[in-house]
């Protein structure tokens, strides 16, 4: 290698040039540990202008309780590697590095590179947020969802902490409107599974042989329709992590056996095929049924439902929980704030004890649909939601008689709202008589279920 001679002249300008340009700080400090020289960078990093600096100690710019790596090296004469220290002002963490200056065999002073590693600490604590976040978005409730102080949900909720430590099966019972679902994420989110899949299947909603397919699976040319190369089930989706099976008491004899068997032998195959897949599943099923009654009634497997209740959680009905009810109206309130722009701030007394005084026949979730209607009626200046905003609360007796009176012109209305409002008041009635079971409800209207559902959903029927 040829050898590059520089002059004095040269090799000083080589290294202003380093000196200025490099990214890290560099600080010098003389054989008593003052500061003597310090590059742009230093200031940028550690936030103190250079003639604050000169002059002073080795200490001044790190904080309290810090070692001193100028210090280290004019005590020991001998290098410091790979310091991790925190700089005051500006409070950034640096990676130091220092060197002896020797002189004619004299030790002269010290001279320090610091490294900033604040962006890539801040960049790592950003991912791991993102990733948390991203987690989070998984669940559609969390934990914190479960709002109330009443003896009946500390209940609930000292049981799903409890649920959430083992992978038993859980069977959670409730009426409609209840928040199994919320309940359900919240086992899941608080578990050791948290991290993988939470998958929902709402059993009521899809037929005996289109709900066998989305659970297990099938393989290509296995029906008419099935898409090329087959197609995985969610249970293959919620591998290692957690299916909540809404509505269980919907499934069909035959898909009852083959999800005991799932649960038995914690393998599926698909439909079409036989070759048997391995799965690592959490169960959690709902009911709003009474599944021994059906179990008596020959409609639900008895080994089934034993094998799902082997941690059954009975979620109360809002009815048994009134004193909650301040509590969730505030929670809604701020749900409501977000997705409408509003700035609502509170509930007038008056407006609380009429929500106290009613029976709540669809639980939680006609309650946060009576505050999210109410917002929706007060003007865009009004803050506090009072008795005028509250739409009318209907007692669960529904009027089966149309009375003939004379009309004024402020009754007459299209005849579109005037069927659409007899539609709704008939199915709510057939929907209490028959307690409020779906299927039923459906086979003696005479429509399919998930006409009912669309119907049920149109009409704010719960």
């Amino acid at each position: 290698m040829q050898k590059i001679n520089f002059n004095s002249m040269d090799y000083q300008g080589m290294l202003e040039a380093v000196f200025l340009a490099t990214q890290d700080a560099i600080s010098v400090v003389d054989e008593k540990g003052e500061h003597i020289l310090v590059n742009p960078a230093y200031t940028k990093i550690t936030g103190i202008e250079h003639d604050d600096i000169i002059g002073k100690n080795a200490l001044y710019d790190i904080e309290d309780g810090e070692e001193s790596v100028h210090m280290k090296v004019l005590s020991t004469k001998k290098p410091v590697e790979n310091t991790k220290l925190k700089l005051r002002p500006s409070g950034k963490t640096v990676v130091a590095q220092a060197a002896p200056i020797n002189v004619n065999g004299k030790l002269k002073g010290s001279v320090a590179v610091l490294h900033d590693i604040s962006t890539i600490k801040d960049l790592t604590d950003k991912l791991e947020e993102a990733e948390k976040k991203l987690r989070e978005l998984t669940y559609k409730y969390k934990p914190e969802d479960i709002i109330g102080n009443s003896k009946a949900i500390n209940q609930v909720r000292n049981l799903i902490e409890k649920a959430a430590k083992v992978p038993a099966t859980v069977l959670l019972r409730g009426e409609s409107g209840t928040g199994k679902e919320l309940f359900a994420n919240s086992i899941h989110a608080q578990s050791s599974r948290s991290h993988k899949n939470f998958v929902r299947v709402n059993c009521a909603a899809l037929t005996d042989s289109l709900l066998e397919s989305e659970l297990f699976g099938y393989d290509e040319g296995s029906f008419t329709g099935a898409l090329k190369g087959g197609k995985k089930g969610l249970f293959e989706e919620a591998d290692k992590g957690t299916i909540f099976l809404d509505e269980i008491s919907e499934i069909s004899l035959n898909t009852q056996a083959k999800l005991l068997r799932v649960l038995q032998e914690k393998e599926i195959m698909r439909v079409g095929s036989n070759k048997n897949i391995p799965v690592d599943v959490r169960v959690i099923a709902a009911t709003n049924a009474d599944l021994a009654k059906s179990v008596r009634e020959g409609k639900f497997r008895e080994d089934l439902f034993y094998r799902l209740s082997i941690l059954p959680i009975n979620i109360p009905p809002l009815r048994e929980r009134i004193e909650d009810i301040p509590l969730l109206v505030k929670s809604f309130i701020a749900k409501f704030n977000d997705e409408y722009g509003r700035n609502i701030v509170d509930i007038s007394n008056d407006a609380l004890d009429v929500l106290m005084s009613h029976e709540w026949p669809g639980n939680v979730r006609e309650l946060e649909n009576i505050i999210g209607r109410a917002i929706i009626y007060m003007n865009i200046n009004e803050r506090v939601i009072r008795t005028t905003h509250l739409p009318q609360l209907n007692s669960n007796k529904v009027q089966n008689t149309v009375k003939s009176t004379v009309l004024t012109d402020d009754d007459v209305s299209t005849l579109d709202r005037v069927l659409s409002k007899t539609e709704s008041a008939y199915i709510e009635s057939v929907y209490l008589k028959f307690d409020k079971n779906k299927t039923r409800t459906a086979k003696e209207l005479g429509i399919s279920l998930r006409s009912l559902y669309y119907k049920m959903e149109k009409y704010g029927i719960f």
